[in-house]
Parts: C-alpha cells; structure tokens; sequence
C-alpha cells in the first residue's frame, strides 16, 4: 500500500506539470494569435514557475533507490582521540539534528553514550519523513575536524574523526533474515543523570548478531520490550546496509576500482584554523561558511553528492 501511495503521487505530480505545460503552449498560441504582448508577462512568470518545479522534480529522480524515500536511522561514533573526538561526534549531532528540523523531519533519540568528560562516545537518531535516508546515505562516512582544541591548555591545534552510518529505517516485512538463534540478546539498566533519571529495572537493551558481529543497544524507551524492538528495527537497517556495501564493493571491483573501508578514507574535512573551510573530498564541493554548515546547512554538499553518484553510474 505505501508502494501505491508513493507511485500514485508520482503520477498525480507528472500529470499536473503536464496540466501545467499545456496552458502555457496555450497562452504563446493565444498571445500569438491576438498579437497581445499583455500576455508575455503572465507567460513569462509561468515558465520561470515551471523550470523552478521541474529543477525540484529532477533532483528528486536522484532518489531513485529502493529505500531512499524511508525514514533513516543515523549513527554517529567518536575516533580514536578522546575527549577530542567525542567532542566532535556531539558536534556532528547537533548539525544532523539542525539539518534535520529545518527540513521538517521528525527526530528522536535512540540511543546515546556520552562521554567521560565532554561530548558524546556514540549516538542513534531516528529522522522520521520523506526521502530522509536518500538524503541521509550521502553522509556516511569518515568526518575529519581541523581546530585548536578548547581542551588544550597550551592551544594547539588538533585532527579529530567520527564516523557517520545511515540506513533506512526499514518495516518488518523486509527480506532480511535474521535467525533468533543467530542473536545474543543482553538487558541491563540504562544510564542516565542520576536520580530520577537512572532506571531501577533492566530496560535497556543490547543485541549482538553473531554471524556479523553487529551490534545494536537501546536504552531511551521506557519498557524492555520497546528497546528490544527499536534495536531490532536498527539491526534489520544494518543488516540491510552491510548487504548493499557488499553488492557496491562487488561492482567497484568489476569496474577495476579499489575499494578500501577505514578511517584513512575521509570522506568530508571541516576545518576552523588556521583558516576556515569544508570540503567533500567525493566531490571536491567546498564552502568557506564552516559554521553555517555546522549549523546545519548540507543541503549543498548532499547534492553534489547525488549528481556526482548519477555521473559515475552513467
């Protein structure tokens, strides 16, 4: 039914820029025919109003995957470095989760470790709309931050890297399958501030599936089951991602290319001194407004990222 509804849509979209085209053809034909140059300027307004939509419309053909119009699930994890890093991945957070509300995304914590000190160890959110993962998979990757640390008295300047992973949020029908006996299913008690906060009883929940060696917690709902539930979506997304990374790994290596997972691959760097700039190092698109797009501003940079994605492909 979500199928239909999406493809009936699309058709209703095409069909009302069809609509849209016709009365245009229609006002050159009439403005011809009357020699009416009062015309011109309604015309002139409706074709500049159409290009527009159809830019709108041409992008979204970018989002042609199977999953790219689901919900995702993104997951942010500090590098090695500490404090530093774990800094780092809580700035990442807030971008996502500024990018995320000025798109009108729905977005709710899932999981988070925090730090010793500062930031944040690992973090899950769940981004709830239209074309979330679409957008969202043009993330995933190694990010590299260049700044003086606040953490260091003599103010030297450090390298930081977290990693970003998106899946789609996917539905329990999809055809991943995942045998119980594959699974090892912990329960312990979340952590939280203290008091109130912490929970009395084992809700929290941790999944390890064996073949993979994936692992997935839970700890922000309130009963076990919950947890277990939301870990079990988030394991289903994983699952799902290592399979297509395996399908591209396998079409890179009949192209010749070579194709190597680990955190020397960078994907994008965000760099506050000794100058400022952010550049994707996929697509070489670069701004020099880093604290815009820290504070949320990817728009540009996902789309480098999907035109460039459709040119390698053709």
């Amino acid at each position: 039914m979500r199928r239909l509804s999406g493809l009936r849509d699309e058709v209703t979209t095409w069909q009302g820029v069809s609509k849209r085209v016709k009365y245009a053809l229609d006002l050159v034909e009439m403005a011809a025919a009357e020699e009416d140059d009062s015309l011109l300027a309604e015309l002139t307004d409706e074709v500049e109003s159409i290009e527009a939509y159809m830019e709108k419309l041409e992008f979204q053909l970018l989002l042609s995957g199977e999953h790219d119009r689901d919900s995702a699930l993104l997951s942010i994890h500090a590098g090695a470095g500490g404090t530093e890093s774990q800094d780092w991945a809580e700035m990442l957070m807030r971008m996502y989760s500024r990018w995320a509300e000025a798109n009108s995304y729905r977005l709710s914590l899932v999981d988070r470790t925090d730090g010793e000190e500062a930031g944040i160890k690992s973090v899950t959110l769940e981004i709830e709309g239209d074309y979330a993962y679409g957008y969202l998979k043009a993330e995933r990757g190694v990010h590299r931050l260049v700044r003086i640390s606040p953490f260091d008295a003599s103010n030297r300047r450090h390298t930081s890297f977290a990693l970003v992973e998106a899946v789609p949020d996917l539905n329990t029908d999809i055809d991943i399958d995942i045998n119980t006996d594959d699974l090892e299913i912990d329960v312990y008690k979340s952590g939280g501030a203290g008091g109130q906060h912490v929970q009395k009883n084992s809700t929290a929940i941790r999944i390890k599936h064996m073949p993979t060696g994936v692992v997935v917690t839970c700890q922000n709902e309130r009963s076990q089951l919950q947890n277990k539930e939301t870990a079990m979506r988030i394991l289903r997304g994983r699952l799902y991602d290592l399979e297509l990374q395996k399908q591209e790994e396998e079409q890179a290596r009949l192209k010749g290319q070579h194709v190597e997972a680990g955190w020397g691959n960078q994907i994008r760097s965000y760099v506050l001194h000794p100058y400022k700039m952010v550049k994707d190092h996929r697509t070489n698109h670069e701004v020099g407004n880093a604290e815009a797009v820290l504070d949320g501003r990817l728009d540009d940079f996902i789309e480098a990222y999907l035109r460039h994605m459709i040119g390698e492909k053709t």
